[in-house]
């Protein structure tokens, strides 16, 4: 069963590095056809764009661990009474994982150079990360939120990362991100998410069989 859920993994890895090459030889394409500037104008794009709010999942986790039923057990460890703090914890930590990568990577945002691939001198603030756009932080909280709600909750899952996939979608539409900057924040949100849900199974007592990607 361990050796079975590590070779899933890997695979899960390898079709994510796959997916961000992928995305990466597309940028230019989606540049110049993947275009609404008015995508925040309206509601749907507004709701996406906060699924990228990390404010948005202290909220969520706050109700979940309220709604929590294993508050009222008393044969519940604490790791497992406090379940509802996962989404929160994962798109903080995807959050600041994005903040690291994008003062090593560097790179700043489409709209600022027509498009083109520019990099900042470590010579000029070093160590802020305002213009940088690989990854997306809207997109990396949105994933790292998102797919451990589909952890926690497999048979939804797909909305979830329907939810997700839009939200990173918006960056891409209002130019604010390469397509390589939302894909590479979703492998990172994903991958942030998937360590830290087997984490706290490890914590909490549970046997680690996930069904949920």
């Amino acid at each position: 069963m361990q050796y079975r859920h590590g070779h899933s993994t890997a695979v899960a890895i390898a079709l994510l590095v796959a997916a961000f090459l992928a995305a990466t030889a597309l940028d230019g394409w989606a540049y110049h056809h993947l275009v609404r500037p008015t995508i925040y104008d309206g509601d749907l794009g507004r709701m996406l764009r906060v699924a990228g709010f990390l404010p948005t999942w202290a909220i969520v986790s706050i109700a979940l661990v309220l709604c929590d039923p294993s508050w009222r057990g008393s044969t519940v460890t604490p790791w497992r009474r406090w379940r509802g703090v996962l989404p929160f914890a994962s798109a903080a930590l995807a959050g600041l994982a994005g903040e690291v990568l994008k003062l090593l990577l560097r790179r700043e945002r489409p709209e600022a150079h027509a498009g083109g691939y520019v990099f900042r001198s470590w010579s000029v603030h070093p160590f802020s990360s305002a213009g940088f756009a690989l990854p997306s932080s809207h997109a990396i909280v949105a994933f790292g939120a998102l797919a451990m709600l589909a952890r926690m909750y497999p048979r939804a899952r797909w909305i979830f990362f329907a939810v997700a996939g839009g939200c990173a979608l918006t960056r891409v539409l209002a130019r604010a991100h390469f397509l390589s900057d939302v894909t590479l924040a979703g492998v990172v949100g994903w991958l942030v998410a998937s360590t830290l849900w087997t984490w706290w199974r490890m914590r909490s007592g549970c046997v680690v069989n996930d069904a949920a990607p």
